[in-house]
């Protein structure tokens, strides 16, 4: 419903997501099957749970059904569902995703399929594979990639091999914190900011007091700040320490971990959910979003996070009513 909503209205991409739930790939292709012009993305596949030859597969197959409309959102994901969910070791991330978007984009582009890295060879040296191609025509010539990154290496790589950029918890005033290490990959690589998507997911609460708005976004950035993840690897408590909530997000963690999830919502600071999401009247929504607009972003994925699947659809309704009056619509 929401999806169809969106189409309605004329925005610009429905993301689906997985971790150890539902798949993306089966609801992009639901989606697709129900809408008629606005993009279908995933945000993400998770790279442990597919080769890269099977995620091309996927690529073209829906890009081909929805009529040229997807986009290729990918993440290494984190440690305790690579191993323990997939049986996927996390070592060098860095490395795989590398060579796992290679491998991709040469298989999408219809090239036999050779490859020969640290992580990957293709076809096996030792075994009666060969190489193939890909029989499934994309519309699409390039399908967009974009990757999920949190931690300032995995930043630098998105802004030197990707087209976009899959972001949370991104704070327009602290943008300079992710910002910069994609800036410094995509001029390692010669490449022009101008043609990057910066595309940070905003959790959405309309309402008459923001402070109010706040709260059922508690929930979700306790997850993410003290439960994705262990004690000692978890990138969202690492950014909201960067952001600059390092007692608090040991706080978080610290309850989060002991199984004490009320109290973990209730230590994540206010100020990191307001300038992480968009909250309260549509007037001080209107207000607060030439800040995301200032600090590079190019795609806002609304996140319609409260109330009813009307109370949802009518905060996409009034977010494209609130972009309209900041001068922000296309």
């Amino acid at each position: 419903a929401l999806a169809r909503e969106a189409d309605r209205l004329g925005y610009s991409v429905v993301w689906a997501a997985e971790a150890y739930g539902s798949d993306a790939p089966t609801v992009l292709s639901w989606v697709a099957a129900q809408t008629e012009s606005v993009d279908v993305g995933s945000a993400i596949m998770q790279i442990p749970a597919r080769t890269p030859a099977c995620t091309a597969m996927t690529a073209a197959t829906l890009d081909t059904l929805s009529g040229g409309r997807f986009r290729l959102g990918l993440g290494v994901s984190g440690p305790q569902v690579s191993e323990g969910w997939h049986g996927v070791r996390f070592a060098k991330p860095l490395g795989r995703t590398r060579e796992y978007v290679d491998i991709v984009r040469t298989a999408l582009s219809r090239q036999r399929l050779r490859y020969e890295g640290e992580h990957w060879t293709l076809p096996l040296p030792d075994g009666p594979g060969k190489a193939l191609t890909l029989t499934v025509h994309p519309v699409r010539e390039r399908i967009p990639v974009y990757l999920a990154a949190v931690g300032p290496k995995n930043l630098e790589l998105a802004g030197e091999i990707a087209d976009g950029w899959l972001a949370v918890f991104f704070a327009p005033e602290h943008a300079h914190v992710s910002m910069d290490p994609l800036r410094a990959g995509l001029s390692s690589a010669g490449r022009d900011p101008a043609e990057f998507d910066v595309v940070p997911t905003v959790p959405v609460v309309l309402g008459d007091d923001w402070r109010s708005a706040a709260d059922p976004v508690r929930g979700y950035a306790a997850l993410y700040i003290g439960g994705m993840g262990s004690r000692e690897k978890n990138f969202y408590h690492q950014l909201a320490r960067r952001l600059g909530y390092e007692q608090a997000a040991d706080e978080v963690q610290e309850a989060y971990l002991a199984k004490d999830y009320g109290r973990a919502a209730a230590a994540v600071p206010l100020e990191l959910i307001d300038s992480t999401s968009l909250l309260g009247p549509v007037e001080r929504i209107v207000e607060r979003l030439p800040a995301y607009a200032d600090a590079g972003v190019t795609t806002l994925t609304v996140a319609a996070f409260a109330g009813s699947m009307e109370q949802r659809v009518q905060t996409l309704r009034t977010m494209v009513d609130a972009l309209e009056r900041a001068g922000l619509a296309e």
